[in-house]
């Protein structure tokens, strides 16, 4: 694994280097990133996710995902761009991180993208909306996860299908 050390900026420079978005460097920077947990990261995370480019703002909303201790920071951040956000990449990995901070404040932002017309934006709704329910579980979350059960995608179905279960069994 390559390194990734230094300043804030110089590991999230490296991490933009890496041009896969699943990439070893750009995924280790950004563990490395959430270990430090601190406002610097914070801070560099938010102004990626105000980047002109889709590449800057993927990778901001990756790290800001993996904030806990800044969510009451994070979550409006993330819930503006998914409501300005054209690209469908950029939607899913807002969607992935609210999975991941796993806040039920971002349910509502989740059940109005589960109905996006790109089956990775659905995907990820059906990601997040099992982590985001609430509990007991919101009625309307439910329901959203039960309809991406039966969606036309397979993906997107089996997905929901899983967390429909993992909820049932509670």
């Amino acid at each position: 694994m390559p390194q990734a050390e230094g300043t804030v900026r110089d590991l999230i420079e490296a991490a933009l280097r890496d041009s896969d978005p699943d990439g070893p460097l750009r995924w280790h920077v950004i563990s490395v990133l959430r270990q430090r947990g601190d406002l610097e990261s914070f801070i560099e995370a938010r102004r990626l996710c105000a980047a002109d480019t889709v590449t800057e703002r993927l990778l901001g909303v990756d790290i800001m995902g993996m904030l806990r201790p800044f969510a009451d920071r994070t979550l409006p951040v993330l819930r503006y761009l998914a409501a300005s956000e054209d690209d469908a990449m950029v939607l899913y990995s807002v969607l992935i991180a609210f999975g991941h901070l796993a806040d039920p404040r971002s349910l509502p932002t989740v059940i109005e993208l589960a109905a996006h017309r790109d089956p990775r934006v659905r995907y990820g709704a059906a990601y997040a909306l099992q982590h985001v329910l609430g509990d007991p579980p919101d009625p309307s979350g439910l329901r959203t996860l039960r309809t991406l059960a039966a969606d036309s995608d397979a993906d997107v179905a089996g997905w929901a299908s899983l967390g429909v279960a993992l909820w049932s069994g509670r």
